[in-house]
């Protein structure tokens, strides 16, 4: 009786070997769910990292866009027939009838700009001053001004302008008001994107487009 209940009991276990198989398949499913969980995660993590930055960029672009649409051509007298409108490829400065600082009430002196930071590309910084101030003698004295960061590690970075009374309408890299007297059709900001694709967006000036 007692032999055949320990045999029994022997039948009905596990040996060493099956249960270290079974430990080990275990971990390896453990190992691969684990696996996939932080893959899965990374890529979650990643594409929100784009989307956060991609949101970034066109709110940057919106912002700049309301500046630039509003773009005025201001004289500093009336007898001046200069347009304040200083511009290159890395910064422009101009006069705009639009002044999100103050909730859009009077026109703002507006000065976007570029700096290169080592290898992590351009920084753009925004300000804004009201009331307007271009020339010396206007300076000082109390007002509203602001800046604030807009955009970072843009590469390729650089700004352009459409020269409309050419001959053929073209991109050029700096202007001028003071000279030529008027403001550019549009400017365009130029980019490049994470896959290193170079990226153009145009913003028209509409009082030139409604006088035109």
């Amino acid at each position: 009786m007692t032999i055949e209940n320990r045999k029994s009991k022997i039948e009905n276990g596990f040996t060493l070997i099956e249960v270290t198989i079974a430990i080990t398949l275990l971990s390896l499913i453990v190992v691969m769910l684990y696996g996939s969980f932080y893959l899965g995660e990374r890529a979650i993590a990643k594409a929100q990292a784009r989307s956060d930055q991609s949101q970034a960029v066109r709110t940057f672009e919106e912002l700049l866009a309301g500046y630039v649409h509003s773009a005025y051509p201001y004289h500093a007298s009336a007898r001046n027939l200069a347009v304040y409108f200083i511009g290159d490829d890395r910064s422009v400065e101009f006069v705009s009838s639009l002044s999100v600082g103050l909730g859009g009430r009077g026109m703002a002196k507006v000065r976007v700009s570029s700096e290169l930071v080592g290898n992590q590309g351009a920084t753009v910084t925004l300000e804004e001053e009201m009331p307007v101030r271009v020339s010396e003698k206007d300076k000082g004295g109390g007002g509203y001004s602001n800046s604030i960061v807009i955009a970072e590690g843009l590469r390729g970075f650089r700004i352009e302008y459409l020269d409309s009374a050419s001959e053929n309408e073209s991109w050029v890299d700096e202007w001028d008001g003071r000279q030529l007297r008027t403001l550019p059709r549009a400017i365009r900001l130029v980019y490049h994107d994470e896959g290193g694709r170079e990226v153009r967006r145009a913003f028209p000036i509409m009082i030139g487009i409604l006088a035109s």
